[in-house]
């Protein structure tokens, strides 16, 4: 028998504890031919989703996809992401959350012969202190440094 993954789990409470904390959960996913996303979204092969309550309809966080309806531009579009192409689920308030290592996506599984499929590693994100702290927003497509000030984001170090 094998070895159950616990990247669906830890991806379930942490939300849980977005949702109980206030906070607004955020999904990192990268994107591929497996997972159902509008690609006018994705940047560089990642796309960042808000997966709060009050952002999505019918959210399924099973333990191998998260599926759910939500609203692009105001139209309603039905989202489907692999739990194996998750990179990270936070808390967009002050960025506290968990980050994964994604060696291969979905697409990439399905593709390739069927083999002993491995646990995915996982590492913490670093909690950030309660005093105010400059914020760099997200990354974008051009190479402009960033800006101080805005939104907290998510940065992963690898």
């Amino acid at each position: 028998m094998s070895e159950i993954s616990t990247k669906p789990y830890l991806l379930r409470a942490i939300y849980e504890w977005c949702t109980d904390s206030g906070y607004t959960p955020y999904l990192a996913v990268k994107v591929d031919a497996a997972t159902t996303v509008p690609m006018e979204y994705v940047r560089k092969g990642e796309i960042i989703l808000n997966i709060s309550y009050g952002a999505t309809s019918g959210l399924k966080m099973d333990n191998d996809a998260i599926h759910f309806r939500a609203r692009f531009n105001g139209v309603s579009r039905e989202l489907y992401i692999p739990v194996q192409n998750v990179l990270a689920i936070y808390a967009n308030e002050n960025g506290q959350g968990m980050a994964f290592e994604v060696n291969t996506t979905a697409s990439e599984m399905a593709s390739s012969a069927p083999e002993e499929a491995s646990a995915p590693s996982l590492s913490a994100v670093p909690a950030k202190q309660e005093t105010p702290a400059e914020t760099v927003p997200a990354p974008d497509d051009n190479d402009e440094p960033p800006k101080k000030g805005g939104r907290p984001t998510l940065t992963r170090i690898k």
